[in-house]
Parts: C-alpha cells; structure tokens; sequence
C-alpha cells in the first residue's frame, strides 16, 4: 500500500492544522480546509465527516463566525501536533546519538487476557518496542511506558528495567531477530521512490500547498513506525538517511509555494478569548 493511499483524512488534517494554526491563536474556516483537501484528493464530504468526527473526539473546536464556522486546536490536539512537530525536526529518522541504553519491559498476563495482551503488543509496538522473548519486550534508549501502560490498566503486570548490553553481545543480530527491518527499509524507500522526482520540479502555485501537506503527513507516517534503532548497528545501507535528504529537500522547495498559497487559499480567524 502506498502512503497516498493509506493516509487517512485524520491524519491530513492534523498536520495542516499544525502547519498553519498550531501556536498562531487561530482558527481556519472549513471551507477553505474543504478547498485544499480537495487539491489533496480528499472529498468534501470526507472532509466534513473529518472535521465532525474530530470535534466529537475532542481533538477540534468549532467557532462561529456570523454563518461561517471555523475550526481551532484543543488542548490535547496541540500537545498531539507539538509531539509530531518534534519528531519531524528535532530527534530526526537517524539515530547517531544512542548511548547504549536499553528500555526493558516484561509482562505477564492471564491467559484469558487476550485482549489486553493484543492492546499492549500494539502500543508497545507503537512506543518503538520489539519483542526480545514472548514476554520481554526491548526499545532503544529510555522509553517512558508509565502512561501507556497506565491507560491499558496494566500496571501491576508489567515490570520496566534500563539495561546495557553485555560486551560479547552481537546486537546488530540482536535487532534483525527482534525487529522487522526489511519492511522499515521499504517504506523509507517508497518514500524516495514517490517524492524524490519533486527535488527537480515544482507545481502548480495553488497545489503547492496540499502537495506539502500530503509530504508531511506521509514522512510523519513513515517514522513514526521506525524505533529510531541505533544507526552503528543497522545495515551499512540502511536508507532513512536518504529519505530524510529527499524529505527535506522538497520540503524547503515546495515551501516558498505553499506560504503563497496558504495567505491566497486560506481563510483564518483569531481566536476569540472566550473560546482559548
């Protein structure tokens, strides 16, 4: 499945909401959400449902502005974008810096559990974990897991230790045994396959803009799924740093563009003090 096709409005939304509102004290009116959705490939009336599901899920919040509404971040949709943002610019898709640390989780649960025992392998999965053994699960660095596992209930099954490896250890097998690194590689690959053509060209000046929102939502896709295990121990042409080239690129290319656009395509309102 390619990025284009697997991107959820969602996920769309938040990271236009995040290029254009978040730490700005604004709102964006939904019909010109609806107008760059559609530049993006989305419907209307897929927006829409977007935009209502999101406000019942209290990631969004309306503003009426005489017969307009427009459409603001909350509280927890910010911390959400902030997150996001951080990762894209900050910590990165390569990891030089590991300093040798391993997080440690073990858990044991009932066998009936099954559901809870599917719940924790999939937000440990999330959290950058692999399973070392059934029970043991390892990520790079210092995980902190005291909210996930809080939100599953699980805190009484599960114990977490900060680990070195031992000198004789071979972790680069380690980490080929533990985590799926073919399909890691893959999707850094599709992802130069699909973008990297744009480090040569541009679009249209109106398109700029979805073309770069549809850049960030994929790229945040892409390495959100990735660990971020140490690069020293991955193969020599492990290519999340030629992605990250490619991501970047067209990103200051299509930039100059889609700003142009934004201030043509976008309407936007202040945030009324009664609705901060």
């Amino acid at each position: 499945m390619t990025g284009e096709e697997s991107l959820r409005p969602q996920s769309l939304l938040l990271t236009f909401l995040g290029d254009q509102v978040l730490g700005r004290d604004v709102c964006v009116y939904s019909g010109s959400v609806i107008d760059v959705f559609a530049r993006a490939g989305v419907g209307e009336q897929a927006t829409r449902s977007t935009l209502t599901r999101m406000v019942k899920r209290g990631l969004l919040r309306r503003q009426r502005e005489g017969r307009k509404m427009y459409f603001g971040l909350t509280e927890h949709s910010a911390a959400v974008l902030r997150d996001g943002e951080h990762r894209i610019w900050q910590t990165g898709a390569v990891n030089r810096h590991w300093d040798g640390t391993w997080t440690l989780l073990g858990f044991s649960l009932p066998e009936s559990w099954q559901r809870q025992r599917h719940d924790l392998r999939s937000k440990l999965t999330w959290g950058g974990f692999g399973p070392l053994f059934s029970g043991l699960w390892i990520a790079p660095g210092e995980v902190d897991v005291a909210e996930l596992v809080s939100e599953l209930g699980l805190a009484a099954h599960v114990k977490v230790f900060r680990a070195h490896a031992d000198a004789g250890m071979d972790i680069g097998a380690m980490i080929e045994e533990t985590w799926e690194l073919s399909e890691l590689a893959a999707r850094y690959e599709e992802f130069v396959r699909r973008w990297e053509a744009w480090e040569r060209r541009l679009p249209d000046a109106d398109d700029a803009l979805a073309l770069r929102l549809r850049l960030q939502a994929e790229w945040l896709q892409v390495i959100r799924r990735d660990p971020r295990l140490p690069v020293k121990h991955l193969p020599d042409d492990w290519p999340a740093e030629r992605a990250e080239k490619t991501f970047r690129a067209v990103y200051d290319r299509l930039t100059p563009l889609a700003r142009d656009a934004s201030e043509r395509l976008l309407d936007l309102m202040p945030v009324r003090p009664d609705q901060a």
